[in-house]
């Protein structure tokens, strides 16, 4: 998303739509140029939370950090003590990356300070309305109140489609795979052309088909720059509506095409509504690149690589936790930047 910010007041409102949600007790790197990875970790509150944080962030910002990057620290606390702390530890480290940090902004929810400068102000209504709206006209949602929100909007009624699941099974059996992927594939063109809400038989019939990952692979390779929004729509919505044993493909599909246009938040939590029983590898290499910061347009690059360990992979390729537990650091590369006011 590209939005232009004239204030300190403005940045901050931007954060939520970039996101996709409202940050609380959060540390946010926002790049203000292409290429950097847009980040949020919970507020470190000790040396040992610092550095956990840093162990999180260095590897993905060691590998994007090129001349004249720069980035706004912004910190949502209550407490000013914490978020001076972090942004300082941040920053140095940053620096040493070659990273200019170009603000240290603190807010409470109503009021703002950047360090480096000792400026503040108060965060109005007005400052949001136009950040808003401007989101607004580019197409982008509203964001959810906060992350446990956005992570809520996953889960919806899944005991209709569970209720069709045995003879969705059984009529997959008599047509066969071939004809599976075909219709699998021709509903999605469908869905592309009208937007309209798959019903209950239909959600049935897409999971089961997607449980033979030829078919699953195909759906993957469907999935574009360009038609991402039209797949965030589909799997979110089955992702909300499927079931235990059928889950994991949607989620998996809805992650990568979450991070595939930019929407890191969401993408973790799609990958969040996959079963941890079983591990599901194609759902580890979306969170690969997600923890590694891979930007979206090298995805080219990286695919032929990661979607080839999809075909063997065991439960030891399931990224670690690095530092924080995983659902304290987020990283997604940016595609566009709030621009500063001209």
């Amino acid at each position: 998303m590209d939005l232009v910010v004239n204030t300190p007041d403005e940045l901050l409102a931007a954060v939520p739509h970039i996101l996709g949600f409202n940050p609380e007790e959060s540390i946010v790197l926002l790049p203000l140029r292409p290429g950097l990875p847009v980040t949020r970790v919970d507020m470190p509150k000790s040396a040992s939370d610092r550095e956990q944080v840093w162990d999180a962030l260095s590897g993905p910002y060691g590998r994007h950090a090129r001349p004249g990057a720069r980035v706004a620290i912004l910190c949502f606390t209550e407490n000013r003590l914490f978020a001076r702390l972090g942004s300082e530890d941040l920053s140095d480290r940053l620096a040493s990356l070659g990273i200019d940090t170009h603000l240290r902004l603190w807010s409470d929810g109503d009021r703002w300070r950047e360090f480096d400068s000792g400026v503040t102000g108060l965060q109005t209504h007005t400052a949001a309305e136009r950040i808003a709206a401007a989101a607004v006209l580019a197409g982008i949602a509203q964001p959810a109140t906060n992350r446990a929100a956005l992570a809520a909007s996953m889960v919806g009624s899944r005991a209709p489609i569970s209720r069709l699941l045995a003879e969705a099974r059984a009529a997959a059996q008599t047509s066969g795979r071939a004809t599976e992927n075909r219709w699998v594939l021709g509903r999605l063109d469908q869905f592309h052309a009208d937007g309209n809400r798959l019903s209950d038989v239909d959600g049935a019939r897409m999971l089961v088909a997607l449980e033979t990952l030829s078919t699953r692979d195909a759906v993957w390779d469907d999935i574009s720059v360009e038609s991402s929004s039209s797949h965030v729509a589909v799997w979110s919505d089955l992702t909300r509506r499927g079931p235990d044993g059928v889950r994991a493909a949607p989620a998996s599909l809805l992650g990568f095409a979450c991070w595939l246009r930019g929407d890191g938040a969401k993408a973790w939590c799609a990958l969040d509504q996959v079963p941890a029983d079983l591990p599901y590898p194609m759902a580890a290499v979306v969170a690969s690149v997600l923890q590694d910061g891979i930007h979206p347009r090298e995805w080219e690059r990286h695919q032929a690589r990661l979607r080839g360990l999809t075909c063997d992979v065991d439960e030891s390729f399931l990224p670690k936790p690095i530092g924080p537990p995983r659902d304290q650091s987020r990283t997604q590369p940016s595609g566009g930047r709030p621009a500063p006011g001209r």
